[in-house]
């Protein structure tokens, strides 16, 4: 019976039954729970299962990242190319030795630039990087305003 009074209509089949395997159907290869549909959810229920251990070391679980003035900076750059109608969209990406920003003149297409930040180049050739879609890369350099002047450049008129 219902919480209304009313009785329920028999019904079969995986959505009434005892046990659903969470996931998408036709999915292989990933781990799907089986979830007792008539099982009340507690809290201790709904805490988050760790994907992975936790690393060995701290320097294990670092990311490279841009701070603060850094995506400034950027997004001063991008915000500029939007207003003109050459840039649309971006990524962030944080790896382990390196953070990327991406600009896409469309979302569906190859990035048209990264800016890429790796601190291990930093006593080298510094730590910052504008490259172009083909791979090239445009300038490197310690400062990222100076390797920002590099995309940052108004296009000229060819005749």
């Amino acid at each position: 019976m219902s919480e209304a009074g009313g009785e329920e209509p028999e019904q079969s089949g995986a959505l009434h039954g005892e046990a659903y395997a969470a996931g998408r159907p036709g999915e292989s290869g990933g781990s799907a729970a089986i979830v007792s549909l008539n099982a009340r959810i507690t809290p201790k229920a709904l805490a988050p299962v760790p994907a992975s251990p936790a690393p060995a070391s701290p320097a294990e679980a670092a990311v490279v990242t841009f701070d603060q003035g850094e995506l400034r900076q950027i997004f001063g750059l991008y915000g500029r190319k939007v207003a003109g109608g050459e840039w649309r969209d971006y990524a962030l990406d944080f790896l382990r030795d390196r953070a990327i920003f991406s600009v896409y003149r469309r979302s569906s297409e190859v990035p048209l630039y990264r800016i890429e930040k790796t601190p291990r180049l930093a006593r080298k050739q510094g730590q910052y990087a504008a490259v172009a879609a083909s791979g090239l890369i445009l300038k490197r350099g310690a400062e990222l305003a100076r390797v920002l002047a590099v995309l940052d450049r108004p296009l000229k008129i060819v005749r």
